[in-house]
């Protein structure tokens, strides 16, 4: 979820806020244990600096990395970053957090 191309990383914030919204359409359309069990993955431009506050968002159930995964060393940064161990106490996504 976000702008994939543009070369803008959205808030950690902003993309919790995308991701809640989402979750929400569909659990109105499909119901709740599908909202819960549906993982969205972050769209737009991922970094070694960005992945692991947007890993550390509730709603935020992975990365769609892009042109950084051509440059081995970034894209090494950023599966390390984005590994569950590194983010602490990641709560996965049973409640909505807006």
């Amino acid at each position: 979820v976000w702008a994939i191309g543009t070369g803008k990383v959205a808030t950690p914030s902003q993309a919790q806020i995308a991701h809640v919204a989402v979750r929400r359409t569909l659990e109105e359309v499909y119901g709740a244990a599908a909202a819960r069990n549906v993982r969205i993955q972050y769209g737009g431009s991922v970094t070694p600096d960005s992945i692991e506050s947007l890993m550390e968002m509730p709603d935020v159930d992975g990365a769609l990395v892009g042109g950084a995964s051509l440059v081995p060393d970034s894209f090494t940064r950023i599966v390390d970053g984005g590994l569950v161990s590194n983010v602490p106490q990641r709560v996965r996504p049973q409640e909505f957090v807006a």
